[in-house]
């Protein structure tokens, strides 16, 4: 891993009341936590119309001792601004308080279509607003089946590098979520995630090796309390994107625990 700090993201996705969102983000800021090596950075993904009162939270809780919480958005348009009802823009969550934005989920890829020109535009509107964007990437089941696993995620990889650069990433985060692992209860084996982690992070030193020995690659699907710390162990696995345990503070802590 190098000097690489650890990083645990919580996805909230589309859960929770505004007074649940409050008291999740005050639990998780207020707590007190000490780790061998110093705190993993923490990321929380709430809601759009949830990121004011979170950030309202957060900031109060920064005083005091504990995890210091970031703030990021589950997505991003990829139009500047305009007449797109229903987006919102980089600009925007800037101004909203976010560092981070999700870009390229694999649900936004099924459920809404997004093509991997989309996710590169969203990637390069976050980026360029400052926003650390954190590049999602991953194979259905089928297609690991069939042994697709290695092209499809170079494939989604590699559109962001045509647009963007090798340089894009040395202010972002990678995310190896395969779908197949993701709600199901399933999740990749060490041995597996470390094999897709070791591929992108080599594919990224084929163009500036630097940049990708100081990227952060983050492993999320069915990521909990029990797997973290066997998957957080392997060498190419910087942290977590953590979905339905990241939703419970005493869960979301326990994988923390384990970076």
């Amino acid at each position: 891993m190098g000097d690489r700090r650890r990083i645990v993201a919580g996805n909230w996705k589309m859960h929770g009341s505004l007074a649940s969102a409050r008291e999740l983000a005050a639990a998780l800021a207020g707590a007190s936590h000490e780790a061998a090596g110093g705190l993993p950075e923490v990321i929380i993904f709430p809601p759009y119309p949830h990121l004011d009162a979170v950030r309202r939270v957060l900031d109060d809780a920064q005083s005091a001792a504990g995890i210091a919480v970031q703030l990021g958005a589950q997505d991003v348009s990829g139009h500047e601004q305009g007449a797109h009802t229903g987006q919102v823009s980089a600009g925007m969550l800037d101004d909203c308080g976010c560092s981070h934005v999700l870009v390229g989920h694999s649900e936004r890829r099924s459920a809404f279509g997004e093509s991997d020109e989309l996710v590169a535009r969203k990637f390069r509107r976050a980026a360029d607003h400052g926003l650390i964007p954190v590049l999602c990437v991953g194979e259905t089941l089928p297609e690991r089946e069939a042994g697709q696993t290695g092209a499809v995620v170079l494939k989604q990889l590699g559109s962001v590098m045509k647009r963007c650069g090798a340089g894009a990433f040395e202010r972002a985060v990678l995310a190896y979520e395969p779908v197949w692992a993701i709600g199901t209860g399933l999740s990749a084996t060490p041995e597996q995630a470390q094999e897709v982690h070791a591929l992108l992070r080599g594919e990224i030193a084929r163009s500036n090796a630097k940049i990708a020995a100081g990227l952060r690659i983050l492993y999320g699907g069915s990521v909990n309390g029990a797997n973290a710390a066997p998957l957080f162990a392997q060498p190419d696995i910087d942290g977590g994107l953590v979905g339905g345990a990241s939703l419970d503070a005493k869960d979301f802590l326990r994988i923390i625990t384990a970076v």
